[in-house]
C-alpha cells in the first residue's frame, strides 16, 4: 500500500538534505536554547543535553536547575541558573519568575526531565506551558510530569513530544483519542495512526517503535531505523532535535530528521 504522507529516511542520507546545508555559520545566528530539569537526586539528562546542544552548533546554550543542585554542577556548564526548590529538591512555586526569564531569553525551551515526582513542581511545569509561547521540546520524565496537561500538550503550537511508546500510549488515552496503540502493532499501523493524529492536532511526536524512530507533523510521518535507544532515554536525540529546530523554526518535521542522521 502506498502512503503518500509516509517519508523514509536512510541512515547517512539526509531526507532533507537543504537542512545541513543552511544550517548557520556564525554562532550569533544559531538560536539560544533553554534546558531546564533535575533534581537533587539527578541531572545527567541535563549535563548530557547541554553537552550535545554546544557540540551541535547552539548559539548559546544556558540551564535552569533548581538551586538544591548548585553544589553538584560540574564546572563544563558554565551558564546555569539555580531557582527556588522544594523539601524534594526540585523546582519549587518561586521558581516561577525565573522560567518565565529564560523562555524570554531562548529561542526554544527544552524540558529535559530528572524533574522528580512532586506535585508542586508538576503544576510549575504546567504552568510554564500554558504561559510560554516559544518552540518547546518535552522528553524522558518531563512528559509524565506534566501529564495532567495533555490535552494542553497537543494543542499546543510549536511543541515536539520525545516519548517513549508507554507515554504516546497515556497521552493518547488523556485524550481520549479513539485508537488504541499496542506494542505488537505494525509500523504501518502507528504510521497511519500518527498520520491522522497530527492533522487533528498541531503537536510533533517522535516515538521508537519497532526499531524504527518515528516522527510525525502535520499529517506526514517520517520513518529511520533506529539501533539505538540510549540515545533517545539519555536525551541525546530531543538536544540535537532542539537545536536544529532552533535553526529553521517553519520546519519542525524537516529539522528534526536532519538532526538524527550523526546520532544514528
Amino acid at each position: 500500500m502506498d502512503f503518500d504522507y509516509w517519508h523514509k529516511q536512510m541512515p547517512g542520507t539526509p531526507l532533507f538534505p537543504d537542512i545541513e546545508w543552511s544550517r548557520p555559520e556564525q554562532r550569533s545566528h544559531a538560536g539560544r536554547l533553554g534546558i531546564i530539569g533535575g533534581n537533587k537526586l539527578g541531572f545527567a539528562g541535563v549535563a548530557e543535553a547541554y553537552g550535545v546542544a554546544a557540540k551541535a552548533g547552539v548559539g548559546e546554550v544556558r540551564v535552569l536547575l533548581p538551586d538544591a543542585l548548585r553544589k553538584q554542577i560540574p564546572t563544563v556548564i558554565t551558564d546555569a541558573v539555580f531557582a527556588a526548590s522544594n523539601m524534594s529538591g526540585s523546582l519549587a512555586r518561586d521558581a516561577q519568575a525565573d522560567m518565565h526569564a529564560l523562555g524570554a531569553w531562548s529561542t526554544g525551551v527544552l524540558l529535559i526531565g530528572d524533574a522528580g515526582r512532586n506535585s508542586e513542581t508538576a503544576i510549575v511545569y504546567e504552568d510554564f506551558i500554558r504561559d510560554y509561547s516559544g518552540q518547546l521540546v518535552i522528553t524522558r520524565d518531563a512528559v509524565d510530569l506534566v501529564k495532567n496537561s495533555s490535552s494542553v500538550l497537543v494543542e499546543r503550537p510549536d511543541t515536539l513530544l520525545v516519548v517513549s511508546f508507554a507515554q504516546l500510549q497515556k497521552l493518547f488515552q488523556a485524550v481520549y483519542y479513539p485508537r488504541i496503540l499496542t506494542f505488537s502493532m505494525q509500523l504501518t499501523s502507528l504510521v497511519e495512526t500518527l498520520h491522522k493524529f497530527t492533522i487533528t492536532y498541531p503537536v510533533g511526536i517522535m516515538v521508537l517503535h519497532k526499531e524504527q524512530l518515528v516522527i510525525a507533523r502535520d499529517g506526514q510521518v517520517v520513518t529511520m531505523a533506529w539501533p539505538n535507544p540510549m540515545a533517545i532515554w539519555r536525551g541525546s536525540v530531543a538536544a540535537r532535535a532542539s537545536v536544529y529546530w532552533l535553526w529553521h523554526s517553519g520546519k519542525l518535521l524537516e529539522s528534526v530528521t536532519t538532526s538524527l542522521l550523526e546520532l544514528s
